[in-house]
């Protein structure tokens, strides 16, 4: 009869299972004595919207229109600014000015305050579209909501805000009464 060593088979039988668990990855912390790691990767993402804001930066204020003196045969001109800042990369923003609130016979008018009566205007896109283009008079483009009347901005190169001019006119020779006439006008950024 053949006697067997159970302490070491039983010794065998450890050592050949804790080889198989080292095998798969799981270590037993006790039994070895080592710690061990694993890994698993969390995606990160995000998205970075396309936006836009505008604000007025100056009205535009026109100066005294006297229609018996200067303004008799001289036009009246002025600018205000409005401020635009876009996402970098933003492509094909325009510009769009309304009629203004008293818009009639196919002209914007400012309405007087006491009188009622109507002042004639004009607004005109600057003569470029890069930010700060100087309005020159009298204007050549007048500045509307669609098509050719649009302003068309460059791309977006940065989010910092870039300032437009508003070029307006009031005509010469118009006959109206004394009086504070004003006006608003919607400019609208399209993107």
């Amino acid at each position: 009869m053949v006697k067997h060593n159970n302490s070491k088979q039983r010794a065998i039988c450890f050592l050949a299972g804790a080889a198989a668990l080292v095998a798969t990855g799981v270590v037993d912390g006790q039994s070895s004595g080592r710690t061990s790691t694993a890994k698993a990767f969390v995606p990160v993402t995000a998205t970075v919207s396309r936006r836009c804001t505008i604000s007025t930066v100056s009205a535009l204020a026109f100066d005294s229109y006297s229609p018996i003196g200067t303004n008799a045969a001289a036009s009246l001109s002025s600018s205000g600014q409005v401020s635009i800042a876009c996402s970098k990369g933003a492509v094909g923003m325009t510009i769009g000015v309304d009629n203004g609130a008293h818009f009639t016979l196919a002209q914007r008018h400012m309405v007087g305050a006491k009188t009622g009566a109507f002042l004639y205007y004009e607004i005109f896109r600057p003569p470029g579209n890069a930010p700060g283009a100087v309005c020159t008079y009298p204007g050549a483009t007048p500045w509307n909501a669609s098509g050719a009347g649009l302003l068309t901005l460059s791309s977006s190169t940065a989010k910092t805000a870039r300032v437009y001019n508003v070029c307006g006119t009031i005509p010469a020779g118009q006959d109206v009464p004394a009086d504070s006439y004003s006006d608003s006008i919607a400019v609208t950024l399209n993107f």
